[in-house]
C-alpha cells in the first residue's frame, strides 16, 4: 500500500474540484425557515433562486417556499433597488407572511447594492418585519450563510427590557436537521428549564401531509421570543461555526451570556450539553436521560469489536464533523481522514487536539474538495466513509461503505426526521455505522464462498 505522505500527493495551491461545501445564500434561506410565518427572500436573478430552493426541497422532501427580485440585464447595470422595493410590496400583498427574511446573492454583492437603506425607503405594512443578512456566495459556505441570517434575527429582533435575566436559556442549534431540534429540544424540556431555539425549522421543513395546502405550517421560532431572547440568562450556541457569532452578537447587545458547545452528537458532546444546563440552572439530570445513557454506553460495549480499529474518512460540513470525529474516537475506530469544505483555522485545530490527545494521526483540512479527499483514499484506504450523498461517488469507485450523514442527502429518505444528536442519536449512528460494515462484511463473505465452489 502506498504511503500517504506529503510527497506522494500534490497540493493544488488554488481552485477546487467538487468542493465540499455550498453557497452561503442556502443557509440562509434554510435559518429564514426557522422563524414563525417568515418568507425567504433572495436579492438576485430568479436562477440562484431556483437552485437553492430546489437543493432544500431534495434534502428535506417538503416543499420550500422563497421568492427573488428577478434581477434582469438592467438590475445587473443599474442595481437592484427598485426591484427589491418591487418585492417587498408584492410578497406583502400577495403572500402576506408576518416577517420577509432578504439574502444576497453574489449579483447583487458585486453590484454593492444597499440593502438597508432599500428597505427604509420600502412600502412595509403596519406589523410587518423586513430583516436581512449579507451573503456573497463567493465568500465562506452554506454554513456561514446560517450563521449569518441566525446573526440578522438577533440583529433586528433580539432586545432587553433592563431587567434581572429571565430563568431561561437561549438555543442556537446549528445547521441540522428538524428531527435533530426535536431532539435537542426534548433533551431541554425533561431537564425542567424554559427555553428559545431558533432558528426553529421543526414544524416547518417536516410539516404533516393533511391533504391540505399550508403555506406558513404551526412550527418556527415565534418573533416575541427572539425578541425575549435577549432577557435570557444564557445562551447556548451549538457549534462554532454555525452559533458562536450570532450568540455573541447577542451577548454584546443584550447583555446575554454566550458558551460554546460541540453539536450534540455522541455521548461526550450530549454529556457537556447537559451539564452546562445542570451548572448553569441548577437542575438535577433526570433518571429518564440517565437511562438513555446507560443504554448507549451499553450499545457502545456490546458492538465495540465491531469498531475498534476500523479506518474511517469524515467529511461534510465542520460543526458536524467535529462532533463525528469526537464520537467515532469514543467508538474505538480510527479517523485518518477529516476534511470540511468550510473555510477557518478553527476546524483543523479542533480536530488536530482531539486526535493528538487520542494518539491518532491523520489528514485533516478546512475549505477542502472531495477531489482531494479521493486522492487521500486512492492513498490510504478505509474501512467506512461517512458523509453527505456526494461521497456515493467516492464510495463507488473505491469499494468503500459510506453512512450518509448531514447536509445534502439528496438519494435517501426519511433521515431529515430522524435525529443524529443526542443518545438516542448516537444509537442511531451507532447502527447506521454497523450496517454498513457488517453488509461489507457479508458481502466478502459471499465473494469467498463464491470462489471456494469455482
Amino acid at each position: 500500500m502506498l504511503e500517504c505522505t506529503p510527497q506522494t500527493i500534490t497540493e493544488r495551491s488554488a481552485g477546487k474540484i467538487n468542493p465540499a461545501k455550498t453557497c452561503q445564500p442556502i443557509g440562509a434561506m434554510y435559518a429564514a425557515l426557522g422563524i414563525h410565518k417568515c418568507l425567504p427572500h433572495s436579492h438576485g436573478s430568479q436562477g440562484c433562486c431556483s437552485y437553492h430552493r430546489m437543493h432544500l426541497t431534495r434534502h428535506f422532501r417538503d416543499p420550500i417556499m422563497a421568492t427573488t427580485s428577478s434581477f434582469t440585464e438592467g438590475a445587473c447595470v443599474f442595481g437592484g433597488g427598485a426591484n427589491l422595493k418591487t418585492a417587498i410590496k408584492n410578497v406583502f400583498a400577495i403572500y402576506d407572511p408576518d416577517v420577509m427574511a432578504i439574502h444576497t446573492t453574489c449579483l447583487t454583492e458585486t453590484i454593492g447594492d444597499d440593502i438597508p437603506s432599500i428597505i427604509s425607503s420600502a412600502e412595509i405594512p403596519a406589523g410587518k418585519l423586513v430583516i436581512h443578512t449579507n451573503t456573497p456566495s463567493y465568500v465562506g459556505s452554506h454554513i456561514t450563510g446560517f450563521a449569518n441570517m441566525t446573526k440578522g434575527m438577533v440583529n433586528y429582533l433580539a432586545e432587553s427590557d433592563g431587567k434581572p435575566k429571565k430563568e431561561q436559556v437561549n438555543l442556537l442549534p446549528g445547521f441540522v436537521n428538524p428531527g435533530d431540534m426535536l431532539e435537542i429540544k426534548r433533551l431541554v424540556k425533561a431537564m425542567g428549564i424554559k427555553f428559545i431555539m431558533f432558528p426553529d425549522t421543526s414544524g416547518v421543513v417536516d410539516s404533516p401531509m393533511t391533504g391540505e395546502y399550508v403555506m406558513y405550517p404551526s412550527g418556527g421560532a415565534k418573533v416575541e421570543d427572539i425578541r425575549d431572547s435577549g432577557n435570557s440568562k444564557l445562551t447556548l450556541a451549538l457549534g462554532s461555526f454555525a452559533s458562536t457569532d450570532p450568540a455573541h452578537q447577542l451577548e454584546r447587545k443584550c447583555k446575554v451570556p454566550a458558551l460554546t458547545l460541540k453539536t450534540p452528537i455522541g455521548i461526550k458532546a450530549t454529556d457537556e450539553l447537559l451539564m452546562a444546563l445542570r451548572q448553569s440552572f441548577v437542575q438535577e439530570i433526570p433518571a429518564e436521560l440517565a437511562t438513555e445513557r446507560g443504554q448507549l454506553v451499553d450499545v457502545m460495549t456490546d458492538t465495540h469489536f465491531h469498531f475498534h480499529g476500523k479506518k474511517v474518512a469524515i467529511f461534510g460540513d465542520p460543526d458536524v464533523v467535529i462532533a463525528l470525529t469526537e464520537f467515532v474516537l469514543s467508538l474505538g475506530m480510527v479517523p485518518i481522514h477529516v476534511l470540511t469544505g468550510t473555510p477557518g483555522n478553527a476546524f483543523e485545530k479542533k480536530v488536530n487536539a482531539m486526535l493528538l490527545e487520542a494518539g491518532v494521526s491523520a489528514r485533516v483540512k478546512a475549505e477542502g474538495d472531495l477531489f482531494e479527499l479521493h486522492q487521500w483514499l486512492k492513498h490510504e484506504p478505509v474501512d467506512l466513509l461517512i458523509g453527505n450523498t456526494y461521497g456515493k461517488y467516492i464510495a463507488r469507485a473505491e469499494d468503500i461503505p459510506l453512512v450518509r450523514i448531514g447536509f445534502p442527502v439528496l438519494d435517501r429518505s426519511v433521515h431529515s426526521y430522524l435525529p443524529v444528536v443526542g443518545y438516542k442519536g448516537a444509537m442511531r449512528i451507532i447502527e447506521m455505522i454497523s450496517n454498513a460494515l457488517l453488509d461489507r462484511a457479508d458481502r466478502d463473505a459471499k465473494d469467498e464462498d463464491f470462489e471456494l465452489v469455482m
